[in-house]
């Protein structure tokens, strides 16, 4: 069996040292991996191997997540993650690719999209929410702790430690067995590093922003129409199926998948899941000849 070799690199970004996983030829279509929360690009580690030889498949860590390092003064919030984000981009000199959204990557990604539409060949979504029908009431009892809101940094600190992040991955599955602890072992070493838990706390009391972009996000959709692939683990507990389909009121034409798992599908589901990303990417994204003759 083929194995990509992945590379692990740092990209200088506007200050920060932002780390990143590549595999894959470089005339090949390119995935940007935009991870979640609590984790990092290594929760694509998997997906790399499987996509990785027959797509360009590039994986970066945010600010306060995995191994990207960042100035002791830097301002955690969403904006600012994207901000990064799309100076990496930017670095890279990535011209056109399909993203993958997953959980903050929504945020990150759909920011990045209404600045750079030109960029964005094509969407992958996976418990990626942008509607208010997809927030459970636990995600609605989070985001309710915002600046000035009485004990709401001690009640997002409750949620950034082991038995919760555990839980994110193992909660909802069919199959508790095939979730490797390896991710929220990973995620939760992570999370105690030296001011990493203030990071984290500072975007938590940030997230309403986005759902105050949602109205903006979902006409960018309806204007531009992006091919969209949407994969959903249905008994996620913060973003329920119903974000899922809410989607399709916006993009009639996108292709949707739901999965009998919770948050983190790829863990249980990458079997199932990756034939159908190599399969939107072949439709999605022209040969590198192909894009060249377009005006």
């Amino acid at each position: 069996m083929d194995l990509p070799r992945v590379a692990h690199r740092f990209a200088d970004v506007d200050g920060a040292r932002v780390f990143y996983r590549v595999a894959g030829p470089e005339e090949a279509p390119v995935l940007l991996l935009l991870h979640g929360f609590p984790s990092a690009s290594h929760q694509y580690r998997r997906l790399i191997d499987a996509l990785g030889t027959r797509y360009r498949v590039v994986a970066p860590d945010y600010p306060g997540f995995g191994h990207t390092e960042v100035p002791a003064d830097f301002t955690y919030s969403f904006f600012r993650l994207a901000e990064v984000m799309e100076g990496f981009v930017q670095t890279l000199g990535l011209e056109h690719f399909v993203m993958y959204l997953f959980d903050f990557g929504g945020p990150v990604g759909f920011r990045l999209a209404a600045r750079h539409q030109e960029w964005v060949d094509g969407l992958i979504i996976q418990n990626a929410n942008a509607y208010e029908e997809g927030l459970s009431g636990l995600a609605r009892h989070l985001i309710a702790n915002q600046p000035g809101v009485p004990d709401a940094e001690s009640n997002i600190r409750q949620v950034l430690e082991l038995p919760v992040t555990r839980s994110q991955y193992e909660g909802g599955t069919g199959s508790p067995e095939l979730i490797s602890p390896d991710g929220w072992t990973l995620d939760q070493h992570f999370l105690d590093q030296p001011g990493r838990k203030d990071a984290q706390i500072a975007l938590a009391l940030d997230y309403h922003s986005n759902v105050t972009l949602y109205p903006a996000w979902q006409q960018w959709l309806r204007d531009h129409q992006p091919p969209t692939l949407i994969i959903w683990g249905r008994n996620d507990a913060f973003f329920p199926e119903e974000g899922a389909l809410a989607y399709l009121g916006d993009l009639p034409d996108a292709e949707l998948h739901t999965f009998d798992t919770g948050h983190f599908a790829l863990e249980e589901n990458l079997p199932e899941i990756a034939p159908l990303i190599a399969a939107f990417l072949d439709k999605t994204v022209p040969a590198p000849h192909d894009r060249r003759a377009q005006p």
